[in-house]
C-alpha cells in the first residue's frame, strides 16, 4: 500500500518553512489563524495540480499573489513524499513563481533514490522547468519532450502519459485527495431534500447523496451499514433504525425512527448536530474513500459526548484512508492519542510551525490530566 509520508511547504501564506511527517489519522489542532486551513488548501492545491486544474484552484484561492507569503517569499514550493514498500520514497516537488499578474510553473520534479542504478543521483520520472518540459518515457527508456499541445499553466504530473507503477500511484493519490467542510444544514440544504434513487458510493459533499448512499449500502454491504446503525444507537439512546420511503417517482428520503414517537422523523426534523453526525459517520464508513480524506472542523454542532464516538469512527476510518482533520475542539482531542495529534502554532517571527504531540514529553502531564486539559494549560502550544 502506498501512503503519503511527508509534506514540506515553503512560501504559502504563513507556511514560510513548514515540514511535517504525515500520519493517519492526523488531527491538526491550534488557534484561529495558525495555518490549519492553509495545510488543507495545499493538499487541495496538489490534488488540483495532479488533475489538470491548478489554474482553476489558484483562481478559487484568490490568485497566486494572494497565497504567496507576503513580504517574505517570491515563490511557493510544495514537496510531498510517498512511501514505497522496500524502496526509497518517491518525491514530488512543485515550485510556482509570480509572472506578471499570474503565475508560472518554475520547476517540477518527480524523483526517487535508486541505490541499484549505475548513474549517480536520483532517478527522475519528471524533470521540468519553464520552457523545458521533460519526462521519462518507459517505452523509449529515455527522457523525451511532449509532442502534443502542452498547457504550460498545468503540471507535467497531470499531462504526461502513463508512467511507471509508483508515479501512477502518486498521481492517483494526489488527484483523489478530497476535502470535506462542515455540512450545510440550512432550511433548503441538499441533505434535507428528497434525493434521486441512484447508485451512490459516497454521501456527497453536502449530503446530496446521503439517502441513495445509505440505501445501496444497506443492500450491497449490510455489515458496513449495520456498523452505521450500531454507531447511531451508541450515540442516541432512543434511536431505533433508518428507513427509506419513496416520496415521488425515482425519489426517496431517509426517516429516523425514535422509540419515543410512533411516527418517524424526517431529516429536516432532526437537530443540526444529529444530522451532521449521521453524515459524518456515513462518510467515514464508505467502502470507497479516497486514498487521502480531509475533514475541516468535524466537531461543529456536535454535543461533547458525541466526540468520543466520533474519535473511534475517525480512528477506524484512518485504517482505510489517510485521514487528515483540522479542529479547534479541545474536547475532541481528549479522545485522541498524542501520536494522532499535530499541534499547530505560530513562531516568534509570525510563521506556522507544527509538532507531533507525542514528541513533546507529555507523559508526566498525561498521568494526571487528559489531552484537552494539557492543551488548555498551554503545555502543548497551539494557543496563539
Amino acid at each position: 500500500m502506498y501512503t503519503l509520508k511527508r509534506l514540506k511547504i515553503s512560501g504559502f501564506r504563513r507556511l514560510l518553512d513548514f515540514d511535517l511527517k504525515i500520519r493517519s489519522p492526523m488531527v491538526m489542532i491550534g488557534a484561529n489563524g495558525v495555518g490549519k486551513t492553509s495545510v488543507l488548501d495545499v493538499f487541495s492545491l496538489l490534488a488540483s495540480s495532479a488533475s489538470g486544474k491548478l489554474a482553476e484552484k489558484l483562481s478559487e484561492l484568490g490568485g497566486f499573489s494572494s497565497v504567496i507569503t507576503r513580504d517574505k517569499a517570491i515563490k511557493s514550493s510544495f514537496l510531498v513524499e510517498m512511501g514505497v514498500p522496500n524502496h526509497k520514497p518517491l518525491e514530488y516537488e512543485l515550485t510556482l513563481s509570480q509572472q506578471a499578474m499570474g503565475y508560472a510553473i518554475e520547476s517540477e520534479t518527480l524523483k526517487q533514490e535508486r541505490p541499484e542504478q549505475s548513474k549517480p543521483g536520483p532517478f527522475k520520472h519528471i524533470d521540468s522547468k519553464i520552457g523545458d518540459i521533460r519526462y521519462f518515457d518507459p517505452q523509449a527508456e529515455r527522457f523525451v519532450r511532449p509532442d502534443w499541445q502542452y498547457n504550460i499553466a498545468e503540471t507535467s504530473l497531470s499531462q504526461v502519459p502513463k508512467m511507471f507503477k509508483e508515479p501512477e500511484a502518486l498521481r492517483h493519490i494526489l488527484g483523489g485527495t478530497t476535502l470535506y467542510h462542515a455540512l450545510d444544514v440550512g432550511a433548503r440544504a441538499p441533505v434535507k431534500l428528497p434525493q434521486q434513487m441512484k447508485p451512490a458510493t459516497l454521501p456527497g459533499f453536502q449530503g446530496e447523496d446521503l439517502a441513495p448512499f445509505l440505501y445501496y449500502l444497506r443492500e450491497e454491504n449490510p455489515n458496513r451499514y449495520e456498523t452505521i446503525i450500531d454507531t447511531l444507537k451508541s450515540a442516541f439512546r432512543d434511536f431505533e433504525t433508518l428507513n427509506f420511503p419513496p416520496v415521488a417517482a425515482g425519489m426517496l428520503t431517509v426517516t429516523w425512527k425514535d422509540r419515543n414517537f410512533q411516527k418517524p422523523l424526517y431529516l429536516n426534523e432532526l437537530s443540526e448536530g444529529t444530522l451532521r453526525f449521521l453524515w459524518l459517520v456515513s462518510l467515514l464508513q464508505s467502502p470507497v474513500l479516497p486514498a487521502v480524506t480531509m475533514i475541516d472542523e468535524p466537531e461543529v454542532s456536535l454535543h461533547p459526548e458525541l466526540l468520543a464516538i466520533l474519535a473511534d469512527v475517525v480512528r477506524g476510518a484512518a485504517k482505510r484512508t489517510q485521514l487528515i482533520v483540522a479542529t479547534h475542539s479541545d474536547r475532541f482531542i481528549r479522545y485522541m492519542e498524542p501520536s494522532e495529534v499535530a499541534v499547530m502554532d505560530i513562531s516568534e517571527d509570525g510563521f506556522t510551525q507544527a509538532v507531533w504531540a507525542d514528541s513533546l514529553d507529555l507523559d508526566a502531564w498525561l498521568r494526571d490530566y487528559s489531552m484537552d486539559e494539557v492543551w488548555r494549560m498551554g503545555r502543548m502550544g497551539g494557543r496563539s
